[in-house]
């Protein structure tokens, strides 16, 4: 099986340092580059942009901002899933975070081991949420946030609605299109026009947004 090609940021060396030997352990996980530097992130991905799966991002560093390094990834190079892993970690910026493009958002004190489930969770399906942190989304969605208006030029047909909702129970492009008798490509086509027309960049925005128009429930999304 391929391996999932990491990253590490943190200007803590000695948490790069544990975390590569602890990775390194592990069959399916390999990190290809480590820093403790933003800059030399951003050197390594000028040479080798398809290089990474999942960056590791700290939040708070000496030489650039994590946010900056998140917004600069996520321009550059949108494939790359990047989870953030800070001591800054506070519920009430999980939307923030969310809104921003992070395929999870976790507090350092995190174990490794769950650490590493998670890295193979959000390389499969995109994004990582536990039950805790929806719960605190759907406490950040305005509850007067309107309903869809199904006569809208822009509303979402029942094919897209229904891919919506699998993309939410965190199924992939194949899995959807196995369980629908239609093509992976048929599946992603209408996903890019879901994303297009809805306005959001990643899955994790998706939910948020099929949350709010009461497509999915959270009862139904909850990780257990």
């Amino acid at each position: 099986m391929e391996k999932i090609k990491l990253a590490l940021l943190d200007d803590d060396y000695l948490i790069v340092t544990l975390l590569k030997s602890f990775f390194e352990q592990h069959p399916r996980l390999q990190v290809v580059f480590d820093t403790t530097d933003g800059y030399e992130l951003f050197t390594f991905l000028e040479k080798s942009p398809a290089a990474i799966d999942v960056l590791l991002l700290d939040l708070k560093m000496k030489t650039i901002d994590g946010l900056e390094v998140l917004k600069h990834v996520k321009t550059h190079c949108p494939d790359i899933k990047v989870i953030v892993v800070s001591s800054h970690y506070q519920d009430h910026t999980i939307g923030f975070m969310t809104k921003e493009g992070v395929a999870g958002f976790l507090p350092k004190g995190i174990s490794p081991f769950e650490l590493t489930e998670i890295i193979q969770h959000v390389h499969k399906n995109g994004f990582y949420l536990n039950k805790d942190q929806m719960d605190v989304l759907r406490e950040q969605i305005s509850p007067k946030v309107a309903k869809p208006c199904l006569e809208s030029e822009d509303a979402l047909t029942e094919r897209e609605i229904e891919i919506v909702k699998l993309l939410c129970h965190q199924k992939t492009a194949k899995e959807i299109g196995e369980l629908l008798f239609i093509t992976q490509r048929t599946v992603e086509g209408h996903k890019n026009n879901v994303f297009s027309k809805i306005g959001v960049r990643n899955v994790a925005g998706l939910i948020i947004y099929a949350l709010q128009k009461q497509i999915v429930t959270l009862e139904e999304l909850a990780l257990h």
